[in-house]
Parts: structure tokens; sequence; C-alpha cells
């Protein structure tokens, strides 16, 4: 799934993510009001079925209710979405991300220190 998604496709799906995957319209716009986001139903309901024409929704029935239910999470989606930038800005030189993190200060000696902490416990 290469498909990409906008920041107001996101916005909804971060919404149903929190929810455990799952969440019923009603929710979403609460969820939105909650974020002082004045979106209008329409909106919404065409931002939702945008996603489920991307495959990240199905819509499961509830009597007369939509439950709108995710169907990647939020970490593949963070996933997907780590290669195609890696892939896009650096062209997949994971070497060349990590040193301009470290040279723009937007990653410290220590942080880099856990990673590779982490990193030799993920590979024992």
């Amino acid at each position: 799934m290469a498909q990409q998604i906008s920041e107001s496709e996101l916005v909804l799906m971060k919404i149903i993510w929190k929810n455990g995957g799952a969440a019923l319209y009603s929710l979403i716009m609460e969820e939105l009001e909650k974020d002082k986001n004045e979106w209008k139903n329409n909106t919404v309901l065409t931002l939702l079925s945008r996603l489920g024409e991307k495959n990240f929704l199905k819509v499961k029935k509830i009597g007369r209710k939509n439950e709108y239910v995710a169907t990647v999470t939020e970490a593949e989606y963070q996933t997907m979405q780590t290669h195609s930038f890696l892939d896009k800005v650096y062209g997949g030189n994971v070497k060349n991300l990590v040193s301009t993190l470290l040279r723009q200060d937007i990653l410290s000696a220590d942080e880099l220190k856990e990673i590779e902490t982490f990193w030799r416990k993920e590979n024992e």
C-alpha cells in the first residue's frame, strides 16, 4: 500500500487509532470539536470515503450507524512513511539521514547511544 494520505485524512486516522482502531462517526465529530476543528459533516464524510478508497479504512455497519475501522495500524503507517521519506529524500541511504540528524543537532550523541543500545538488544 504505497498510497499517500493528506494532512486532513491523517487527522481522522489519528482519532481512529487513538480510539483503538475503530470509531463511530459521532465520536470522530466529537474529537474534532474538542480540537476546535470546524469541518462540516460533508467534509468529514468525504475524507472518510477517500480513506476507504485508499484502503486505510473499512466501514462496518452497526444498525444505522457506521463504524470506521482502520485497516492499517499507526505503527504500520509510520513505517510506510519512514521508508517513503528515506527513499525520496536520501535515496534509501540511512547513513546520510543519521549524519544529517547529527550535524543539525536534531539527534544528540546521548540519543545515538540509546539507539545503539536498543539495536544491540534487538539483535541479541
